[in-house]
């Protein structure tokens, strides 16, 4: 054997090293052999001494070694993080293109755990979450500008995470010169990125694919409206489908067909962006932030789509009960007066009582732990029940959950009881995770924390 440093797994621990996971917790640790440091790497053998992997260890902390490899390594030197960092590449190649902003190395999935590498238009954020990734920078502070080449590099591990591992919140350059405010492409769409004060490493990259989905949902709503194509003859005296009102009026607003939509926690206003490309009538991007509103703004301004979003600063919940509440009264009024009951219009509503074609729901996480479950699954609920009493009759839910702890089974649980009490019922037409910058080892539950879906609405009393 070895002179390495090396800890002994417990006979009766389960096979999670040899299923893929990449965690070793104290409690599976039998013994230690050899005097191993903080942060330095360790053979991971099992009861009997056979070689199973090679990780970083901190004593400190739950997880007390996290594997890096599954073949002898001694250390974590510059070499090594240059050929994890070119396997990174590859595979954000292969699936994105050359040169696309996008996470470039996402921790346990790209062998890498503890480490998180952001790529926005030449810029690289940086977020270091464990002791073992902290003592091994000036290995691959060289491997990333060798392999990345950079203009710059900006550090952001402010996350209370690091405390777990016995290390202090950090941010500032790295490397080279690092602008406050990056402008990326995703999608053919720009946005502004606050790579010092946006929150995590800036930008949301896991949902890229996800808010591309959309594009179906976003046409096809101007038949709702009395508005049709017909055959009429141009100012040119050529013959050509254009769009008339019931009237037979010609429709000159080219976004006709295009649905109406609410963004609920809107951020940077990323799925409004989408929404507005794919041909969005009127959107509504809400978000209780002010200054995530204020890059929202920048960038719907920068992209062209003024006039077709309005902005919202409210605080989700009660913003979508307060139309429930509106949408209810108008409801109550035009039932009573159908009736022959005197109403009494002079009184005003408590809101507008507005709906939507579609609604958008991209929430913060609501559970950090797994005592926090419970409390997290009735704001999902909520949400999603408020947005579907909030939807036009076959109208599009997207719901999204990004907290860990609940589990996909129990969202998809969550959303069709609240489909149940708000009196609908729901086709589902997309379900998806991450994108493909956040690659999933399998058998790590851990890495499987963002659920997207996309479902169709539709009242019961109307089937």
């Amino acid at each position: 054997m070895s002179n390495q440093a090396a800890v002994w797994l417990n006979k009766s621990r389960r096979p999670r090293l040899e299923e893929g996971h990449p965690w070793v917790y104290v409690n599976e640790i039998a013994k230690t052999e050899g005097e191993p440091k903080p942060g330095q790497v360790v053979e991971v053998r099992d009861h009997r001494g056979q070689f199973l992997a090679a990780g970083y260890w901190n004593p400190a902390s739950q997880i007390t070694v996290r594997i890096v490899a599954y073949s002898p390594l001694e250390q974590m030197d510059e070499t090594f993080f240059r050929s994890r960092f070119e396997r990174a590449l590859a595979h954000r190649e292969r699936f994105l293109g050359t040169g696309e902003s996008c996470r470039l190395v996402y921790g346990e999935a790209d062998f890498l755990p503890g480490l998180v590498v952001d790529r926005f238009d030449g810029v690289l954020v940086v977020q270091v979450l464990t002791l073992g990734m902290d003592a091994a920078r000036e290995a691959w502070l060289p491997a990333l500008i060798q392999v990345f080449s950079p203009r710059g590099i900006y550090e952001r591990s402010d996350v209370g995470v690091r405390t777990l591992e016995g290390l202090e919140e950090k941010t500032g350059l790295l490397y080279g010169e690092c602008p406050k405010l990056v402008e990326i492409v995703e999608n053919g769409l720009k946005a502004q990125v606050d790579i010092e004060a946006g929150q995590k490493t800036g930008y949301f990259f896991d949902q890229r694919e996800n808010r591309a989905a959309i594009r179906p949902l976003i046409q096809g709503w101007g038949a709702r409206s009395g508005i049709r194509l017909v055959e009429k003859e141009t100012e040119g005296g050529e013959l050509g489908r254009v769009p008339v009102n019931e009237k037979g009026n010609i429709v000159t607003f080219p976004y006709w067909d295009g649905a109406t939509v609410l963004e609920c926690f809107a951020h940077t206003g990323s799925f409004t962006l989408h929404a507005c490309d794919y041909g969005a009538k009127r959107v509504t991007c809400l978000d209780i932030s002010e200054h995530a509103l204020q890059t929202a703004r920048h960038n719907v301004e920068i992209n062209g789509f003024s006039e077709r979003v309005e902005f919202v600063a409210a605080d989700a919940f009660e913003y979508l009960r307060s139309q429930v509440a509106g949408r209810d009264e108008k409801l109550a009024r035009a039932s009573a007066q159908a009736s022959g009951a005197k109403v009494d219009t002079s009184k005003p509503l408590s809101s507008e009582g507005r709906t939507w074609d579609v609604i958008i729901l991209d929430p913060p996480a609501f559970a950090k732990t797994k005592r926090a479950v419970e409390g997290a699954c009735r704001g999902y609920k909520e949400i999603n029940l408020q947005a579907m009493k909030l939807l036009n009759e076959g109208g599009y839910l997207v719901t999204a959950s990004c907290s860990y702890h609940v589990r996909p089974e129990l969202f998809l649980e969550t959303i069709q009881e609240a489909a149940k009490d708000a009196g609908k019922i729901i086709r589902r037409v997309e379900w998806r995770g991450a994108g493909k910058d956040h690659p999933q080892l399998a058998g790590v539950e851990e890495g499987h924390y963002l659920k997207f879906g996309i479902f169709e609405v539709r009242s019961r009393k109307a089937l």
